[in-house]
Protein backbone atom coordinates (compact mmCIF):
# COMPACT_ATOMS: atom_id res chain seq x y z
CA UNK A 1 0.00 0.00 0.00
CA UNK A 2 1.78 3.29 -1.08
CA UNK A 3 1.03 6.55 1.54
CA UNK A 4 1.77 9.78 -0.27
CA UNK A 5 4.22 9.86 -2.89
CA UNK A 6 5.76 7.08 -1.82
CA UNK A 7 6.05 3.82 -3.71
CA UNK A 8 5.09 0.33 -2.54
CA UNK A 9 7.72 -1.13 -0.21
CA UNK A 10 9.57 2.16 -0.05
CA UNK A 11 9.53 1.66 3.73
CA UNK A 12 10.93 -1.54 3.23
CA UNK A 13 13.60 0.06 1.40
CA UNK A 14 14.65 2.25 3.80
CA UNK A 15 14.93 -0.53 6.37
CA UNK A 16 17.23 -2.27 4.07
CA UNK A 17 19.25 0.04 2.78
CA UNK A 18 19.88 0.82 7.09
CA UNK A 19 21.23 -2.55 7.24
CA UNK A 20 23.60 -2.35 4.31
CA UNK A 21 24.85 0.89 5.60
CA UNK A 22 25.16 -0.84 9.12
CA UNK A 23 27.00 -4.27 7.54
CA UNK A 24 29.45 -1.80 5.15
CA UNK A 25 30.64 -0.25 8.24
CA UNK A 26 31.04 -3.05 10.56
CA UNK A 27 32.86 -4.34 7.75
CA UNK A 28 34.99 -1.75 7.63
CA UNK A 29 36.06 -1.84 11.16
CA UNK A 30 37.50 -5.43 10.98
CA UNK A 31 40.88 -5.64 10.96
CA UNK A 32 42.78 -6.64 7.67
CA UNK A 33 46.34 -6.03 6.89
CA UNK A 34 49.31 -5.39 8.72
CA UNK A 35 49.06 -3.73 12.21
CA UNK A 36 50.68 -0.40 12.58
CA UNK A 37 53.61 -0.27 15.48
CA UNK A 38 51.86 3.47 16.29
CA UNK A 39 49.17 4.77 17.23
CA UNK A 40 47.58 7.11 13.79
CA UNK A 41 45.64 9.35 16.46
CA UNK A 42 47.97 10.01 18.87
CA UNK A 43 51.51 8.26 17.65
CA UNK A 44 51.82 6.42 21.08
CA UNK A 45 53.18 2.71 20.37
CA UNK A 46 50.36 0.27 20.38
CA UNK A 47 51.58 -2.89 22.41
CA UNK A 48 52.74 -6.17 20.57
CA UNK A 49 49.72 -7.98 22.31
CA UNK A 50 47.28 -5.85 20.79
CA UNK A 51 48.85 -5.87 17.70
CA UNK A 52 48.85 -9.64 17.88
CA UNK A 53 45.42 -9.84 18.90
CA UNK A 54 43.74 -7.63 16.23
CA UNK A 55 45.15 -7.93 13.03
CA UNK A 56 44.83 -4.35 11.27
CA UNK A 57 44.52 -2.58 14.30
CA UNK A 58 45.78 1.05 14.04
CA UNK A 59 44.72 2.65 17.20
CA UNK A 60 45.52 2.57 20.37
CA UNK A 61 43.19 1.13 23.16
CA UNK A 62 42.49 4.74 24.08
CA UNK A 63 42.01 6.93 20.83
CA UNK A 64 39.30 3.58 20.13
CA UNK A 65 37.43 3.86 23.09
CA UNK A 66 36.79 7.85 22.24
CA UNK A 67 35.90 6.88 19.35
CA UNK A 68 33.34 3.92 19.87
CA UNK A 69 32.05 6.86 22.58
CA UNK A 70 31.15 8.93 19.74
CA UNK A 71 30.00 6.07 17.39
CA UNK A 72 27.88 5.27 20.62
CA UNK A 73 26.09 8.54 20.83
CA UNK A 74 24.89 8.00 17.10
CA UNK A 75 28.24 9.65 15.23
CA UNK A 76 28.85 13.23 14.17
CA UNK A 77 25.84 13.44 12.11
CA UNK A 78 22.06 12.99 13.42
CA UNK A 79 20.72 11.24 10.54
CA UNK A 80 17.31 11.23 12.55
CA UNK A 81 17.27 15.01 11.93
CA UNK A 82 18.76 14.90 8.16
CA UNK A 83 15.66 14.87 5.77
CA UNK A 84 18.43 13.35 3.47
CA UNK A 85 18.02 10.16 5.95
CA UNK A 86 15.06 9.63 4.55
CA UNK A 87 15.62 10.19 0.62
CA UNK A 88 18.12 7.30 0.53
Amino acid sequence: MAVGWAKDGAVQEQIDAGVADAVKRARSLLGHGESSTHCEACEEPIPEGRRNALPGVRLCVQCQSEIEKIDAKGGLYNRRGSKDSQLK
